[in-house]
């Protein structure tokens, strides 16, 4: 399943980069293609950032919701395409099933 990664970046240490990219590798080894956002440059705009995700998650079949994603706002906005177009949600703790 291709799966888009989303969750609170700005105002986090390295803008959680960690979390992301665990969470990637998680994924990774149980069969998933996954779409993460942390792997993008800095330096771009937001706009950018909004632009490039919001393609990336109407590429994805499924959505990963990483904790804390209910106070960013870039992430509440990426649940609710989500939500709107019937993708699967999923969180740390409910899992999408291995590949």
């Amino acid at each position: 399943m291709k799966i888009f990664i989303s969750g609170p970046m700005t105002g986090h240490e390295d803008f959680n980069r960690k979390e992301f990219n665990a969470e990637a590798d998680r994924l990774t080894r149980h069969g998933h293609a996954v779409l993460n956002p942390a792997t993008l440059p800095d330096g771009l705009s937001e706009r950018n950032y909004i632009d490039i995700c919001m393609t990336m998650l109407s590429c994805a079949e499924g959505i990963l919701m990483l904790p804390g994603w209910q106070k960013s706002a870039g992430a509440t906005t990426e649940y609710h395409y989500a939500y709107r177009v019937g993708m699967p949600v999923y969180t740390t703790l409910n899992y999408p099933p291995v590949e």
